[in-house]
């Protein structure tokens, strides 16, 4: 009595890092093992399908439709298993951290990256909350926090993540209908105005040797998001704060108006509370933290 083969779990875990960063090398780095192996693998794991799971080029690697659909059907599971295996793990960390996070810079940029962390750490418990972009304050309930600070507070421990940098955009059809002569703009040009910010357009045109229009028709708006959705419609100009909304430049929904951007006297910070400073829990999210997102300007 014959019995089907049983598919290496060692095998799809690697194929599961390798298609999450599309590198061999940078799976190989995270599974410590050769770049050499994370193919061999790979390769064992397609001859074993019959299908092809990665399109390889001698400069990127990507996933077939195929390798997509394994990657979506596996990868929940994979977690699955290293949550429950976890659980066994002798001297395993078992905490909970609860992360503060302004809400454009966790919708955009934080979020979408965090399954990482909580694939390589599965015994530790990620509460993210998203609170008032205005405040420059460390909320008194959270454990860790990512937000705007002229200067973050004296007297928690933080690490300097990158400076707020805005940049002028719109729509494609509102690019095509602006017109600039002499440094000025001398087309119709209304701008939204994030409320938190409203001397940042001032502060952008004296920067960037740009006049705007006189009488310019304003829309104030108080959350990021809706700024970003209502250039997306046409309504006019906003200042897009980078590289958080590089997702949107990126699919061509926004298309910057001019390359100049502006550098605005606040940063993103990450502050942590001193009592849980040392927990080796924490240690490892604020390191994760600092490799991924600090510097990225």
């Amino acid at each position: 009595m014959s019995s089907t083969p049983k598919t290496s779990l060692r095998g799809l875990r690697t194929f599961c890092v390798a298609a999450r960063y599309e590198s061999f090398r940078t799976a190989g780095e995270k599974l410590f093992i050769t770049a050499s192996a994370v193919s061999h693998q790979i390769k064992s794991l397609e001859e074993e399908l019959g299908e092809q799971l990665f399109d390889r080029t001698t400069r990127e690697l990507s996933l077939t439709e195929t390798g997509k659909s394994l990657y979506e059907d596996v990868s929940p599971l994979i977690d699955q298993l290293n949550t429950v295996v976890a659980k066994y793990k002798t001297g395993a960390i078992s905490s909970s951290i609860r992360i503060s996070v302004q809400p454009f810079f966790a919708s955009e940029y934080f979020v979408p990256r965090l399954r990482e962390f909580m694939s390589e750490h599965p015994e530790i418990d990620i509460q993210v909350g998203t609170s008032d972009e205005t405040m420059e304050k460390h909320p008194s309930d959270a454990d860790l926090s990512i937000r705007l600070f002229r200067s973050p507070p004296p007297d928690m421990p933080s690490n300097l993540l990158f400076p707020l940098r805005l940049v002028p955009a719109g729509s494609p059809e509102f690019k095509k209908e602006m017109t600039v002569k002499n440094k000025k703009i001398v087309s119709e040009f209304p701008i939204i105005v994030h409320e938190p910010r409203p001397k940042a357009w001032a502060q952008w045109a004296s920067a960037a040797g740009i006049a705007l229009p006189e009488n310019n028709k304003v829309i104030r708006l108080d959350s990021t998001i809706a700024v970003l959705r209502a250039a997306q419609r046409g309504i006019g100009a906003a200042l897009v704060p980078v590289p958080m909304g590089n997702l949107w430049l990126k699919e061509g929904s926004l298309v910057r108006l001019f390359k100049k951007e502006l550098v605005a006297d606040v940063s993103y910070y990450l502050v942590c509370t001193e009592d849980r400073a040392e927990d080796e829990s924490v240690a490892l999210l604020r390191d994760w933290i600092i490799q991924n997102f600090a510097d990225s300007s």
